[in-house]
């Protein structure tokens, strides 16, 4: 009988839980953006503002335009595509932050493949 009793008090407690979402102190700032590709560790370091995102990855420096349609929502443009998939903006949503980090989910604009990530503030602008 307790059993049952403790089940609604459960599922409640478990449909009241929200994740962190602090998108704003997220808005601007130097990253880093750690994942691993075949094994081997990659690194992305970006700075971002309102307007533009400035990313280094393997010594290579591009830059994209943001359009923000939220606070945790925004959209990248490469400013200068070197190739047709270059081309296509890339959603980007911050799906919970904590402390220092957030994670996000991204894709091509239009598609539904998404893949998940973790980022890393490092630094303020």
């Amino acid at each position: 009988m307790k059993k049952l009793i403790l089940l609604p008090l459960l599922l409640l407690l478990i449909s009241c839980y929200q994740a962190e979402h602090n998108c704003k102190d997220f808005k601007t700032g130097k990253f880093r953006f750690e994942y691993e590709v075949n094994g081997e560790k990659k690194v992305t370091v970006f700075e971002r503002n309102d307007s533009i995102e400035i990313e280094t990855f393997e010594g290579k420096t591009d830059t994209a335009s943001i359009r923000w349609i939220s606070d945790c929502e925004y959209v990248l443009k490469k400013t200068h595509p070197k190739n047709m998939a270059e081309e296509k903006a890339i959603d980007m949503k911050i799906l919970t932050t904590s402390g220092n980090s957030y994670t996000f989910e991204f894709g091509i604009v239009g598609s539904d493949q998404k893949q998940r990530g973790t980022v890393t503030k490092i630094g303020n602008l």
